[in-house]
């Protein structure tokens, strides 16, 4: 959940009020004694802040927590550069700060008022040095902001009492009132240093309006020499010619552009009537925020609830009812796909009038969840070891993962309640396994990914497609294609549990061999873009490893269009093909017209050994 902001603190006995902690945002979850750490962007902290993890593992109940990890300095208070140089700080407290309870033994709090959530987190969490119940006071924020203010903190939240939590929404329940002005802003290029600096000289700012970039100013203040020095081989990576401003921006030296993808933090002491930034001084980078959660904040005028409440911002609901299972759905007007005019609670009714073709492609299958619940414009992450938040009755499974060095509690889903969840927890694709939870080892099917670069037309991908057809002809096996739902298209060999997947992907690994040296001028096995060029199609065989996920059959994928992984029958598969045809809006009646003509992929498996033979 996060806070708008407000220029001024204000008294309201209906109101409490924290210390406004300067450090990571982090949820945590505990469940029989395993602890996940993350920040708000689905990141692990685990590594990072192994300390903290250890003294969770000493909370005696299974819950899910919100609040803060910070650094205290000499003088007690947080230190954001200190927490960001962990490595180099261990002599200094670490501590997280609980602020909120999200779940308790299972059962979700978010529907509690705070101040209940509150009480039951004060009894859970034990005397700790590292874990601290993060105090309020109730009704005095202007006494509080003045203290806050007297020993230099970075300001105060005020709360609504009776609040609900809700994961991801900014409303006016929760504000944040800071002591000094600072705004998040987008990095849009530097300056060349002069006299003694090095590495350069000031940063140029940005911020978005309007779907562009606002030149908002420019800073050469607040760095270290090791500020300088980091910063700049951030920076050099993502130099571009071309500026991020349709303005011209006028600076005392000459500018290298680069990709606004990095965000800042700054201090200043008011903004122009041009919304530029006077005395601007840089004081973080913040890479726990994405550029898109990047807004200018009403700071030039104070807008205190009593005298001019902050609208709320009550999210739209649904109850949607499985039986006696009940899925709560929300945020369903939350816009997903901009040009398509395509919302969450869009999404969510899609994939319940699909479900009976969808689910025997996600039945026993562990799910890796990618999720984008600020629609197709946030990157989204994602969020493999989901299984501990969800509700008992979605069905999950642990499996070690050797890259995680962990076991990862996936979430299957075999039912439309789980499909709903799943879909309300922002994911608009499903990306299952390739083998089921009884045969982990053994998948069901092999799958060739048709990838093209950026140069490649859709028509090389049909000839693609088309050359692999004529080779499984030849090798009497059956294959089935559909769209990947981007820019390509995947092609399906039945393979019934019959094989280990290092099987799978030597046979599937033959294959895109024998396609390569037939049309060898526009598809390559050469996995990196940079080695095999923007001009070729990746043919990827490595989709068949034991833990490698792909966009389902009838899944949205979060692109522009709104598109669908959709099925095909090979005679559609045919110059003038185009996945943009497949889109939310026209699926349904394809699907409900034709059936699942991908079944198939799902039946008696190949012989491989026979399809060699006759390939020889």
């Amino acid at each position: 959940m996060l806070a708008k902001e407000t220029a001024s603190a204000f008294d309201d006995k209906d109101w409490l009020f924290e210390i406004k902690w300067d450090g990571y945002r982090a949820i945590s979850e505990i469940k029989d004694g395993k602890v996940l750490l993350y920040s708000r962007n689905g990141n692990s902290f685990i590594n990072d802040y192994p300390l903290v993890v250890r003294e969770l593992k000493k909370i005696k109940h299974d819950a899910v927590l919100d609040g803060e990890i910070v650094i205290l300095n000499e003088q007690g208070k947080s230190d954001f550069q200190k927490l960001q140089h962990y490595e180099d700080n261990t002599q200094y407290p670490i501590c997280y700060y609980v602020f909120d309870l999200l779940s308790l033994n299972g059962n979700d709090t978010s529907e509690l008022s705070l101040i209940e959530r509150k009480e039951l987190l004060k009894k859970l969490l034990p005397k700790n040095i590292v874990i601290k119940y993060s105090e309020h006071i109730s009704g005095k924020g202007k006494d509080f902001f003045e203290a806050a203010k007297k020993n230099d903190l970075e300001g105060i939240m005020a709360k609504k009492a009776q609040s609900l939590y809700h994961p991801g929404a900014r409303t006016g329940d929760w504000l944040k009132i800071k002591h000094h002005k600072s705004q998040e802003v987008i990095i849009a290029g530097f300056t060349e240093p002069t006299g003694s600096r090095k590495y350069f000289g000031a940063l140029v700012l940005a911020m978005p309006g309007g779907g562009k970039l606002k030149y908002v100013g420019h800073t050469g203040s607040g760095f270290t020499d090791n500020d300088l020095k980091e910063i700049y081989e951030m920076l050099k990576p993502l130099i571009q010619k071309k500026s991020p401003f349709d303005e011209v921006v006028k600076t005392n030296a000459r500018v290298t552009w680069i990709k606004p993808i990095l965000v800042a933090e700054i201090k200043f002491t008011e903004l122009t009537t041009e919304n530029k930034m006077r005395h601007p001084i840089f004081l973080r980078l913040r890479d726990d925020k994405r550029v898109k959660e990047i807004n200018m904040a009403p700071i030039k005028k104070a807008t205190p609830p009593k005298q001019q409440p902050l609208a709320e911002e009550k999210p739209n609901e649904a109850i949607r009812a499985f039986g006696k299972i009940k899925v709560n759905t929300t945020n369903l007007n939350k816009t997903y796909f901009p040009d398509e005019a395509v919302t969450k609670g869009m999404v969510i009714d899609y994939y319940q009038q699909v479900a009976d073709y969808i689910l025997p492609y996600l039945k026993d299958r562990p799910q890796s969840l990618k999720r984008n619940p600020n629609g197709i414009l946030d990157k989204g992450f994602f969020h493999k070891d989901a299984g501990d938040e969800a509700p008992e009755w979605v069905k999950s499974i642990e499996i070690y993962s050797e890259s995680a060095k962990k076991e990862i509690d996936y979430i299957i889903c075999n039912d439309r309640q789980t499909l709903a969840y799943l879909n309300n927890l922002g994911c608009i694709e499903l990306n299952p396994w390739n083998s089921r939870t009884k045969w982990l080892d053994k998948p069901d099917y092999l799958i060739i990914d048709i990838d093209p670069s950026e140069k490649n037309t859709f028509e090389q991908v049909i000839a693609t497609a088309l050359a692999f057809k004529t080779i499984l002809d030849k090798a009497g096996a059956d294959c089935y294609c559909k769209t990947s739902g981007a820019t390509g298209l995947h092609i399906f060999l039945p393979m019934d549990k019959k094989y280990l997947y290092e099987q799978v992907k030597d046979f599937a690994h033959f294959l895109c061999m024998m396609v390569n040296e037939q049309l060898p001028k526009f598809t390559s096995l050469e996995r990196s873009l940079q080695k095999r060029g923007n001009n070729k199609i990746y043919l990827d065989y490595l989709q068949n490893r034991r833990g490698q996920t792909i966009a389902s059959a009838y899944s949205l994928r979060p692109h522009p269009g709104a598109t669908v992984s959709m099925p095909l029958l090979w005679k559609e598969v045919k110059p003038g093909l185009t996945p943009s045809a497949f889109t939310i809006y026209k699926a349904l009646p394809r699907i409900n017209k034709m059936g699942d003509i991908f079944s198939g992929v799902l039946g008696k498996g190949i012989d491989i050994k026979k399809c060699l033979e006759k390939l020889s």
